[in-house]
């Protein structure tokens, strides 16, 4: 097909009905150029175009392929990871734990095409660049700027575009992709590529792009307010109150925040980090260390931030160690053989599948402390094994053989007492609370610095683990709508970012010398906010009776995804025109749990609302369904699922236009007998 790209004309009863008048248009035969349209321009589609390139002297058949790249925001980083931010926000990644390549840990069908990971990147051939970019160099144990990674995956974007065979070519778009509508063959005849329909792609530009393939790669999408933050604005608003609701921080507009005011902040994770850092050195201040103590100099511009979540405390700091040897590795108790062991059909994620999450951890941590540290343990690894085996972490046999063989209460693995570490306690006064606080960070700051505690390394790649089977479980499905919503993307995922995707230690550090200085306070577990004689009133249940007032709320967290409530243009359009589908779900309880994720195959092919799969549109990222890789870049030498899906993906993009060449050459040999 070739890629008819065209001002769009004015809509008549044809546009109404998905195909806009063809003045203009050159017929779609059978010997032009294939055409592909990518919707998104950022990390993933980095990624999907390295594996497309890698494979496509093998399947491609030399086919002459037209890609084009549609992002409001350049190639290469995206809206995420865009040049244009602060550079005071950080991954919390460190640079060696970064690639955007695969290695040949990755288990797949297509070629391993070697490239740097970041830190080798930094210190090689990205050096020049981020020079050039007024940007220092990080070292592989550092968490860089996120300006750093934008520059990597900048250049990764540049190499991989350049890596393509001369017979494809790609244009990107600095625009939205609008809306887009199926269009049937040519002449009634079968089309080229691997369905009967192909698509036509409206962009923001008013151009419009006839395409064989889509790939939708669309990240984070923003949506529309809640009820309940709607409410809250418009009673802030009646109040003469600033209340902020949930998303990127880098995108929220701070200014209604006033120095030296008290501002109310819900969530503890790195949205909040990111709000800090933008509160405090972004409005001047700065830091010192004297005696190995971390002060902070405020610059008067600050507001004081009192801040809560559900439960009470930061997320962990990330580990700043290393383990030889230590990867992810299959699952032992969560497989999908076990899943299929309960029986067919749907299962129920709490009575079923969260016990086989919670011994997989279990086991993970007791392997690694039985093995690595057996000086700590009274039994041998092979008798405690046995016990886990036979029994489940809340058994109490097991309980009793943790009781036995563990005897330092801080060398067990307790997954409730993880997850909640204030839950239940009461405290007599604020200071109580805040002391307890400053003891938990600087216990934890401590601990995962320490390999001595190398178990939370084993648990952190147990997690990467099961997150692969829960996603698999999902796309095959294994879990109903309601477990998927209510317990794998909000309770589980929730509990893997508390435990493995927390900030770099140096924040926390931060975070105690900002407390420290009056400038950050905590208000508890649990905290709930009520408006009050025109304030925003916080309690916390730990804290009985105690108030905080303030003119300013922010609830410092993403959105919880809901694509039907996405309000980008092109997500909304599709939902309507039933060529992609997500259901408003609803809980056995009558409670409403949104629209979730967009549905997709195991092959990341749309779902439609009438339930068929749609040929020729594929769809990848966080709002996905199933998909895999979205909770942050892979490590590498870590067989990441994101590389394995990309290449999976990407070969059947190949293999589909590959037989559009097939299809193509076989018509002109019977134009030529005939």
């Amino acid at each position: 097909m070739t890629a008819v790209v065209r001002p769009l004309v004015a809509a008549g009863n044809d546009r109404q009905a998905g195909l806009p008048p063809d003045e203009g248009l050159r017929p779609l035969g059978f010997d032009d150029v294939a055409t592909v349209v990518f919707v998104g321009g950022g990390p993933r589609t980095v990624g999907l175009l390295e594996r497309f390139a890698a494979s496509a002297d093998e399947l491609l058949g030399g086919r002459e392929v037209r890609i084009h790249v549609v992002d409001p925001y350049p190639a290469g980083g995206g809206r995420i990871w865009r040049r244009e931010q602060s550079r005071l926000l950080w991954m919390n990644s460190m640079t060696s734990d970064v690639t955007i390549f695969t290695d040949e840990s990755v288990d797949c069908e297509g070629p391993i095409v070697a490239g740097p990971d970041l830190a080798t990147w930094v210190a090689g051939i990205g050096a020049t660049r981020l020079e050039e970019a007024g940007l220092e160099p990080s070292g592989p144990m550092d968490f860089p700027p996120r300006l750093l990674q934008a520059e990597y995956l900048a250049w990764a974007w540049d190499r991989v575009v350049q890596s393509l065979p001369p017979s494809v070519t790609v244009q990107t778009h600095l625009t939205r992709a609008v809306d887009l509508t199926s269009i049937p063959p040519p002449n009634g005849g079968p089309r080229r590529g691997s369905g009967a329909v192909g698509s036509r792609v409206v962009l923001g530009s008013g151009e419009v792009i006839d395409a064989d393939l889509v790939v939708l790669a669309l990240g984070y999408l923003d949506r529309e307010p809640t009820v309940e933050q709607a409410a809250w604005s418009a009673a802030a608003a009646d109040a003469g109150l600033t209340y902020i609701g949930p998303g990127y921080t880098a995108d929220i507009e701070l200014g209604d925040l006033q120095a030296k005011e008290n501002v109310v902040v819900r969530g503890f994770g790195q949205a909040f980090i990111d709000l800090m850092v933008l509160l405090t050195e972004g409005r001047g201040g700065w830091y010192d260390e004297c005696g190995g103590l971390l002060s902070y100099h405020p610059s008067g511009n600050e507001p004081i931030l009192y801040v809560g979540s559900r439960r009470g405390v930061p997320y962990h700091a990330k580990l700043g160690y290393t383990v030889a040897g230590a990867t992810p590795v299959p699952t032992r108790y969560l497989t999908a053989a076990a899943l299929d062991r309960l029986g067919p059909g749907v299962l129920d994620f709490q009575t079923q599948v969260r016990p086989l999450v919670e011994k997989e951890l279990t086991f993970a941590h007791y392997q690694q402390l039985f093995t690595a540290h057996p000086e700590r343990t009274r039994w041998s690894w092979e008798r405690f094994l046995s016990v886990l085996d036979g029994n489940f972490p809340h058994d109490p046999e097991f309980v009793s053989a943790v009781s036995a063989a563990v005897p330092a209460a801080e060398d067990r693995f307790v997954p409730a007492e993880v997850d909640r570490p204030l839950d239940g306690q009461v405290f007599a006064d604020h200071g109580r609370l805040e002391r307890t606080l400053v003891e938990l960070i600087e216990t934890d700051l401590l601990r995962r610095a320490d390999p001595q505690y190398s178990p939370d390394l084993a648990v952190f790649n147990a997690l990467l683990s099961v997150y692969s089977v829960l996603s698999a479980a999902i796309t095959a499905g294994r879990l109903s709508d309601e477990d998927r919503v209510r317990h794998v993307e909000t309770e589980w995922h929730g509990f893997f970012s508390f435990v493995a995707s927390g900030p770099p230690p140096r924040r926390l550090e931060e975070l105690l010398a900002l407390h420290r200085a009056g400038i950050v306070h905590f208000a508890g577990p649990d905290l709930t906010v009520a408006l009050s004689k025109d304030r925003f009133v916080a309690t916390s249940p730990a804290v009985p009776g105690v108030e905080i007032e303030a003119r300013a709320f922010v609830e410092a967290r993403l959105p919880r995804p809901d694509v039907l409530a996405a309000t980008d243009p092109l997500v909304r359009g599709l939902l309507r025109s039933g060529l992609l589908a997500a259901d408003q779900l609803i809980a056995a309880d009558g409670t409403s749990l949104g629209g979730g994720q967009l549905k997709a195959d195991a092959s990341c092919r749309a779902i439609t609302a009438d339930g068929s799969v749609h040929p020729t549109l594929f769809l990848l990222g966080p709002s996905v369904s199933g998909s895999a890789g979205s909770s942050g870049f892979s490590r590498p030498y870590f067989n990441g699922p994101g590389f394995r899906q990309n290449d999976a993906v990407a070969r059947q993009l190949l293999r589909q236009l590959d037989v559009s060449s097939a299809t193509s050459a076989q018509k002109a040999g019977h134009r030529h007998a005939s």
